[in-house]
């Protein structure tokens, strides 16, 4: 489980410090998510990013929407310091550090997300604050990755360290916390949120490229995901035995010059209902 701590200390800054190879990762359910984002944004008006990260999303989205005033907010104070120097120059976005389900009402026309909705505590209550951020009949849209299973990457990964993951049904944060459609469509509507709608998507997870991929996703996976957390447990000499399994398995993915995985996504558009 990430907790709020976590982003906001060793987590978050680790993210910031690899923002770049996280945004190849997901470039692909990235692009197919701004094309959702931008076919349901205004014109003018404001518009919220939850869990903004490095701020790809936003800095897409505000190069089509000049007119629209852009707020992104995250936990981490790394993620927000990265995101305000790639934003530089840019008049209508902003990034804050703040909690998401401590905005109030802030009228937002129009409320988004990468991957960033999958870690409220308490699912109800993190999307029903996001409703109350955003104005009656405001457009929600955002992704998150569908079942565990689907996703070739953290399948492999997890394999290749012998990492278990203990199944679970229903809600847990973390990032398959939203993969089951039919969990999330019934949050939503208990949220405040009517018309939820799921849109999957499958993508090309890039793990690796470069000179040597395999090396460059051997450390991608090292500073990121489960993968990070058993090689920092291990001992040495066991993580050394770790690491030779994990490349080998790296090795096995390598395409066109890159290590890729199949990635499977959701896209999900809801709308926002009457005040709660």
């Amino acid at each position: 489980m990430t907790t709020t701590f976590d982003w906001t200390g060793r987590v978050g800054d680790v993210w910031a410090q690899e923002w770049r190879r996280t945004d190849r990762s997901l470039a692909g359910v990235g692009a197919a998510l701004n094309a959702a984002i931008l076919d349901a944004a205004p014109d003018h008006g404001a518009a919220l990013d939850i869990g903004c990260g490095a701020g790809g999303t936003s800095l897409a989205l505000a190069a089509r929407r000049p007119d629209l005033a852009i707020t992104g907010v995250d936990l981490s104070p790394a993620l927000i310091d990265v995101a305000r120097e790639r934003a530089a120059g840019r008049a209508n976005l902003r990034f804050e550090r703040a909690d998401s389900q401590a905005l109030g009402a802030r009228g937002a026309n129009l409320l988004f997300s990468r991957h960033g909705v999958m870690f409220f505590a308490d699912a109800v209550a993190g999307f029903t604050a996001l409703r109350r951020a955003a104005a009656p009949g405001a457009p929600l849209v955002f992704s998150c990755f569908r079942p565990r299973e689907s996703n070739e990457w953290a399948v492999v990964i997890d394999d290749a360290v012998g990492n278990q993951p203990a199944p679970f049904s229903g809600y847990a944060p973390g990032p398959y916390g939203l993969a089951d459609a039919d969990f999330t469509r019934d949050l939503l509507g208990r949220s405040g949120w009517t018309g939820a709608a799921a849109h999957p998507i499958d993508f090309r997870y890039v793990a690796g490229a470069g000179p040597d991929p395999v090396e460059d996703a051997l450390s991608f996976f090292s500073r990121i995901g489960s993968a990070a957390r058993t090689l920092a447990d291990a001992t040495p000499e066991r993580r050394e035995v770790l690491r030779a399994s994990l490349r080998d398995a790296l090795t096995r993915h390598v395409q066109d010059n890159v290590v890729a995985f199949d990635g499977a996504a959701w896209i999900w558009t809801a709308t926002a209902g009457e005040p709660l």
